[in-house]
């Protein structure tokens, strides 16, 4: 049977440079719990070693997580890749390691923490997850559906770090399953100022970096269940499975 999933693609934890240590996975999980969402998808930036971890504090519980990443590509496109399985995110996170440089420096840009589902450090990330890999946006596209993901540009409706504002249109030829847009334009905005997209779905993700943010906006999604098969068939409106506007 189909139903109506709450759904928010672009949750960080405290692993992400730029978000909040309270953004560990137990206390993740009880926010969107709260906030009635019923699919999320943890998508650090260039990072995926919290991802189990949030799952693990979701087990049993009335939340889907689904495995994700936000990458930067060499053009400083900023890029949702969300998987089927923990083994295909740890592909894209070894082609993404081999492809981006650098070190932290805390004290410019934050702890990058990892953190169990008990609330226990694991570790510390120490590469430069805040920077850009060399990987150019076609080449990251074909390595994202190589492994069965699907690719979401990154809040299209910013002046920095998106598709729009970095490469000033999106090609024909890149292929994205869906298009972010954040919720100070909302989809109904989107679909007057991007009337030349009108091909795609547009997705409404909160891109959570503190606890308060989650469940403020979400994108809600005719599915059968929480998979990326289904996602796929709802981003291109088949079977039933469609996105609500």
């Amino acid at each position: 049977m189909l139903k109506v999933f709450n759904c928010d693609f672009h949750i960080h934890t405290c692993l992400s440079p730029c978000a909040d240590l309270d953004m560990h996975p137990r206390a993740l999980v009880e926010k969107a719990l709260e906030a009635k969402l019923d699919l999320i998808a943890i998508c650090d930036h260039n990072s995926s070693e919290n991802v189990p971890f949030v799952m693990n504090a979701a087990s049993g519980k009335a939340l889907n997580v689904i495995s994700g990443m936000e990458i930067t590509t060499s053009e400083e496109v900023h890029v949702l890749a969300i998987f089927d399985s923990l083994d295909n995110l740890a592909r894209i996170q070894r082609v993404v390691y081999q492809h981006l440089s650098g070190k932290n420096d805390e004290r410019l840009f934050g702890v990058q923490a990892v953190v169990n589902e008990n609330g226990e450090v694991e570790g510390i990330n120490e590469k430069l997850l805040i920077g850009a890999t060399d990987l150019s946006l076609d080449k990251l596209l074909i390595h994202i559906h190589e492994f069965n993901g699907l690719a979401i540009a990154a809040h299209i409706d910013r002046e920095s770090f998106s598709v729009l504002s970095q490469l000033g249109f999106i090609d024909k030829k890149v292929k994205f399953d869906a298009l972010e847009i954040t919720p100070a334009t909302g989809i109904a905005g989107a679909r007057i100022k991007y009337r030349d997209l009108s091909n795609y779905s547009f997705l409404v993700s909160s891109d959570s970096h503190f606890l308060k943010d989650i469940g403020t906006a979400r994108t809600k999604i005719v599915l059968r269940e929480a998979t990326i098969a289904e996602l796929k068939m709802a981003f291109a409106g088949q079977n039933g499975r469609r996105v609500l506007e």
